[in-house]
C-alpha cells in the first residue's frame, strides 16, 4: 500500500466536496485498469464527481474505482494510490501533487522545461545609464493665439486727439461688445519634445 494513500485520499475527498476534480496517474503502473489505448500513458487525466452517471464513485483503502466515459464507450476504471501523482480542483483551482509518484519522464520534462524559463543573468540586461532618454510631451501655443506686443509708450509730445464722434445708440445692443475685443484664444498643439 501507498504509505500517502491516506493523504490522497483526504484531498481527493475534500476537493470532490467542492464539486468536479481531475487525477494525474501513470496508467503504466501496477493495478491500474483503463482502456486499452491509455494503458501505455505516463501522464493520464481523469476526471471525476460524484454527480457523474452512474454514480458509482468509490474512493477506498486501495484506490479509486468509477465507470467513465471513453469517447462514448464506458469504462469501470480503477486507479491504485500509488498510480495517482497529483490532483487538481476544477472548482477551486487548487492542485497538489506528489512528486516521488511522477513517472521520471515527466520529472526529466520538468527539469528541462523549468530551465528554459529561467531569467537572463543580470549582467547581460542593460544598465540604467544606457537607458535611452524619455520623450516629454509639452503644450506648445500656437503663434496666432499669442496676444500682441504692447508697444511702450513713447515720451515725445503728441497733440491731443480729437474726441471720438459718439455712435448712434440705435446701432450698439447688449449682446454685442466692444468692436475690439480680441478673438477668445485658441488651444495649443502637443510636440513631441526629446
Amino acid at each position: 500500500m501507498d504509505k500517502k494513500g491516506p493523504e490522497k485520499k483526504a484531498r481527493l475527498m475534500a476537493a470532490l466536496d467542492k464539486g468536479m476534480v481531475m487525477i494525474h496517474l501513470d496508467a503504466r503502473r501496477p493495478g491500474v485498469i483503463v482502456p486499452t489505448s491509455l494503458r501505455n500513458e505516463a501522464h493520464l487525466r481523469l476526471n471525476l464527481s460524484y454527480r457523474f452517471d452512474p454514480p458509482d464513485l468509490t474512493v477506498g483503502e486501495w484506490g479509486i474505482r468509477c465507470t467513465l466515459s471513453f469517447s462514448g464507450s464506458r469504462f469501470t476504471v480503477a486507479v491504485p494510490w500509488s498510480a495517482l501523482f497529483a490532483i487538481t480542483s476544477h472548482t477551486t483551482k487548487e492542485f497538489w501533487m506528489y512528486p516521488d509518484d511522477m513517472p521520471a519522464e515527466l520529472i526529466q520534462q520538468t527539469m528541462v522545461t523549468s530551465k528554459a524559463t529561467v531569467p537572463e543573468p543580470a549582467a547581460e540586461q542593460p544598465s540604467p545609464a544606457v537607458e535611452r532618454p524619455r520623450a516629454i510631451l509639452r503644450e506648445v501655443a500656437r503663434l496666432d493665439s499669442l496676444p500682441e506686443p504692447q508697444e511702450e509708450p513713447v515720451a515725445t509730445p503728441v497733440a491731443p486727439a480729437p474726441a471720438p464722434a459718439p455712435a448712434p445708440v440705435a446701432a450698439a445692443t447688449e449682446s454685442e461688445g466692444p468692436k475690439d475685443d480680441p478673438p477668445p484664444p485658441r488651444r495649443g498643439h502637443l510636440r513631441l519634445v526629446k
